[in-house]
């Protein structure tokens, strides 16, 4: 690999992310039912019908995952908790169980010198609290407060740093409108509302936790640097809009305490009454920003003419199994952007962790080893946009890759692998790929 811990400003944190339905098998430990295991068993919607019923088995082999991380040389580990695995119906009575795993995860983390982050949702809303409107009702957000007193009140004291919620966009807009991830509607005023209250829910997170004597908190969205598809005035509105919505929604939401006109003047008859009157709660200060970022996006006019009918350009970039474009320079482009525009509180700026990165790449297991050359050319071209950053003026405190476990991709079942380590969904035995050994060299240097 091209770069080393040496490259980097001293006590920059490396880490890998991975998230609770997808690891650690949410059939057991008496979690509840998700939206996701609804989703899933209806025909159409994920490969296979495929679910998070074992995953990678993580429940019961977290000490193994947690070897490996350690084993390359990691400083952090990201993590989430599930909401149904700690309170089975989102309300009312916590599950012992969640908890005592929880519990022993992070410290299983500490006693391996690696420092817990902490996500309290990555998609997995409870069934029960889905059949009461879920992200549609504003309710949500005082049912994730209670939520996040439950798991923080028990955990809280030994995580590094929390955020609360996973990529606002794809829980609204991704789930609600273009209807690709549970629950799967097609509903603009389900998808204006779900934007609203997955922030509102953010803001009310972070009080419980700063209630809870909690520091280094955070906000992570998820961006595609937008580009116009072609040169028309038309693809420029469109692109223009498109980033409105995938990108300075949430930004504006969080450290603005606004949202943007452009967006706005669309979306403002969906919302529900007095949202105004929730600006204060959703821009509560954090400690750090992250970003999530995979690809660009070459947007223009859909084919209905309604402006909010996006078709995606095709680039000439090499792209991810995922089909995702390979584009560095939008990172550094974003990073740039959140750092001067959004990511401060009043009179100050914060730093910024990218807290997602990564690709899906082919790589079979063949004699006991997986080579995946792309996957490290990713990720040194990727580390190479953040360290240009940080020379920009920048002030980026971490890199997260996505993900430590090939494990389940929503929509995409098992097909799409991700991990710097290999899964064999059969047997679930864990081999480390090229890129981890590869990334085990890099830190160590």
């Amino acid at each position: 690999m091209k770069y080393s811990r040496a490259d980097f400003p001293k006590g920059f944190t490396f880490g890998a992310a991975t998230s609770a339905y997808q690891i650690e098998g949410h059939a057991q430990g008496g979690a509840g039912r998700t939206h996701w295991d609804d989703f899933a068993a209806t025909p159409g919607n994920v490969v296979r019908m495929e679910n998070g019923a074992r995953a990678c088995d993580h429940l019961n082999r977290f000490e193994e995952d947690l070897d490996l991380a350690a084993g390359m040389g990691l400083d952090a580990y990201r993590f989430s908790t599930s909401w149904a695995r700690v309170m089975p119906e989102g309300r009312g009575t916590p599950n012992p169980e969640g908890l005592d795993f929880y519990d022993r995860l992070v410290d299983a983390m500490l006693a391996r010198g690696l420092k817990p982050f902490a996500t309290l949702y990555h998609w997995e809303l409870p069934s029960a609290l889905a059949d009461l409107g879920g992200w549609r009702n504003r309710d949500i957000a005082d049912w994730f407060a209670e939520y996040t007193r439950t798991i923080m009140g028990r955990i809280g004291d030994r995580v590094h740093a929390a955020a609360p919620i996973n990529e606002p966009w794809c829980i609204a807009w991704l789930s609600h409108f273009l209807g690709q991830h549970a629950p799967g509607l097609r509903d603009i005023r389900a998808a204006a509302r779900a934007m609203h209250h997955v922030l509102l829910a953010h803001g009310r997170a972070t009080q419980v936790m700063r209630d809870l004597g909690m520091t280094n908190l955070g906000a992570i969205t998820n961006h595609e640097y937008v580009l116009p598809a072609d040169s028309t005035e038309a693809a420029s509105k469109a692109a223009t809009l498109y980033d409105g919505i995938y990108n300075r929604w949430f930004l504006s939401g969080i450290y603005s305490g606004s949202y943007p006109e452009d967006v706005l003047a669309l979306l403002e008859q969906h919302l529900p009454a007095g949202w105004q009157d929730d600006m204060k709660t959703i821009s509560q200060p954090v400690d750090w920003a992250g970003i999530n970022y995979y690809t660009r996006k070459l947007v223009a006019p859909g084919p209905s003419g309604h402006p909010l009918d996006f078709a995606e350009g095709v680039g000439d970039l090499p792209q991810t199994t995922m089909g995702w474009e390979i584009y560095p320079e939008g990172l550094t482009r974003m990073i740039a952007r959140v750092s001067q525009a959004y990511a401060r509180n009043p009179g100050a700026s914060i730093p910024i962790y990218v807290t997602e990165n990564g690709m899906s790449a082919a790589g079979s297991l063949t004699a006991g080893a997986v080579e995946d050359p792309q996957r490290i050319a990713y990720l040194e071209r990727h580390m190479e946009a953040v360290l240009r950053a940080i020379e920009e003026g920048a002030d980026v405190r971490g890199y997260f890759i996505w993900s430590l476990l090939d494990n389940y991709e929503w929509a995409l079942g098992y097909d799409k692998r991700f991990g710097l380590v290999h899964v064999d969904f059969d047997t679930l035995t864990r081999t480390p790929k090229a890129s981890y050994h590869a990334l085990k060299r890099a830190l160590a240097g």
